[in-house]
């Protein structure tokens, strides 16, 4: 597959390519460019050249493109959701498919809020010298965005950076996943054929940290869109500094899921089993399971159970409701976390094996509020650690003992409970009686708190994002002597 430059499928200036392979059988299934220097350059020429024109379009012909993009998502559904299994390695169906149909809801969406995105007219003669002035605001894109998407959710988070984005006049540069690119370009070419002018919507390939950093270090990019580590986030604000290039992060997290002496037993099992979903490779999905004393054993075992009924191998088999990890490597890391865990005291209760890029679901007991995976280490797989707690102080200052604060869940039949402890958890977003390990389109998503992020990126926050305001002041509008 190539690049999207300009319009056009490219390939690399120099000519190199890196293998993508299949992580469910470890074969390569294509390849993609390596973009050099040289063709970051280009491509965000291509698209500062085409953001006067693209703003200039009315908005309503902007989103008649981007819906008839939407339009042509959910007609080839199930074409773009077989090669994201083959990259990624999600269940077809169950989850594949299912994330190209939130592509197309997103970009309606945004279509949706776009159209209706206005400015405010201030009241007059409030203040003394401006009787007769007429104050208003409007919105105006920031100008070329650089979009930096992560492999767990490659169609999913781009639709989310992207739709608005455009919708609201901007041109995008995306760095698509190394793992699992080969989606997004297919949509690339979608956006074209739905009739996108050529250098609106850029795509680039290759190693993440070229890449990123030669766009991050342009200033002709208005703002960075990053999803991805905390690590990796740091870097891109050092670097964006130096341009005072504006940035939206959406970073780590170790998402605590609380389960109070009185909570819902069913629900609790039911929403800890469904935290399987994509191999637990979720920013937001649940990785510490703070649980009542008097639960914890209940818990375990029940958790066990349900596991034991996951169907676990080739994503495209119909019966298959867990595939393998995004790669190998990313199977080896969770494997030396769960060792290092073992190491500080935890026992083993479920799985704990690799074979290639698929791990055992886990079940980690005897685990303490010090060791590192109760608080700052995230690990990025089907591992579920279980911490005990007495009181509802204990809960909250285990939960809150970490220097990520993305997502969090509750679980307690007691109303006071669920709101005085979402109240307390220092975390961007609580859900009461649900493990948080979700994205609603509409509500705000992001951390806001600590080290993961700053971004609220949702239909009814984004716009604020990927538009500036304009004042405008109409001296005199109201006088009547002139």
């Amino acid at each position: 597959m190539k690049m999207i430059i300009n319009g056009r499928k490219t390939s690399s200036s120099d000519g190199k390519t890196q293998n993508i392979v299949n992580p469910a059988t470890l074969e390569v299934i294509d390849n993609v460019p390596c973009t050099t220097a040289e063709d970051v350059t280009k491509a965000i020429d291509g698209a500062v050249c085409a953001q006067e024109g693209w703003a200039a379009l009315p908005v309503r012909e902007r989103c008649a493109i981007l819906r008839r993009f939407a339009d042509m998502v959910m007609e080839r559904r199930l074409e773009l959701g077989e090669i994201l299994t083959k990259e990624a390695g999600k269940p077809y169906m169950k989850e594949a498919v299912w994330e190209l149909d939130s592509v197309a809801y997103v970009y309606r969406g945004a279509c949706d809020v776009a159209l209706h995105y206005y400015g405010a007219t201030m009241p007059v003669g409030t203040e003394p010298g401006y009787d007769d002035d007429l104050q208003l605001t409007i919105h105006e894109p920031l100008g070329t965005l650089a979009c930096i998407i992560p492999y767990n959710f490659p169609p999913a988070i781009w639709a989310f950076k992207t739709a608005a984005a455009l919708a609201a006049g901007n041109t995008i540069v995306v760095k698509a996943p190394s793992f699992d690119p080969m989606t997004l370009l297919v949509l690339h070419e979608m956006l074209h054929e739905a009739g996108l002018p050529a250098g609106v919507a850029q795509c680039l390939t290759g190693k993440g940290a070229l890449v990123g950093d030669l766009l991050v270090d342009d200033p002709r990019i208005a703002c960075v869109n990053f999803t991805g580590s905390t690590e990796a986030g740091l870097s891109i604000a050092q670097t964006a500094a130096k341009h005072l290039t504006d940035y939206k992060f959406e970073l780590g997290g170790n998402d605590p899921f609380i389960v109070f002496e009185d909570a819902d037993m069913e629900l609790v099992i039911k929403e800890a089993e469904d935290q399987a979903r994509n191999n637990r490779q979720c920013c937001t999905g649940s990785k510490r399971f703070i649980v009542h004393n008097s639960l914890k054993d209940e818990f375990i075992k029940r958790l066990s159970v349900e596991l034991d009924k996951l169907v676990i191998g080739d994503p495209m088999d119909p019966n298959v409701n867990m595939g393998p990890m995004i790669a190998e490597r990313a199977a080896k890391k969770v494997e030396e976390q769960v060792n290092l865990t073992v190491s500080q005291g935890a026992k083993i209760v479920r799985g704990g094996k690799r074979k290639g890029a698929f791990y055992e679901p886990t079940i980690l007991s005897d685990v303490t509020p010090s060791m590192d995976i109760a608080q700052n280490m995230e690990v990025f797989g089907p591992v579920w650690p279980v911490i005990g707690f007495d009181t509802e102080d204990e809960a909250v200052a285990i939960a809150n003992n970490s220097h990520y604060g993305l997502g969090g869940g509750l679980f307690s039949k007691n109303i006071y409970t669920c709101l005085q402890t979402a109240k307390r958890l220092k975390t961007g977003h609580v859900a009461i009686n649900g493990s948080g390990n979700f994205r609603a389109a509409e509500l705000p998503f992001g951390g806001g708190k600590k080290m993961s992020g700053n971004s609220r990126e949702s239909l009814s926050k984004v716009m604020d994002e990927v538009t500036q305001i304009k004042s405008i002041v109409f001296r005199y509008a109201f006088d009547e002597r002139k």
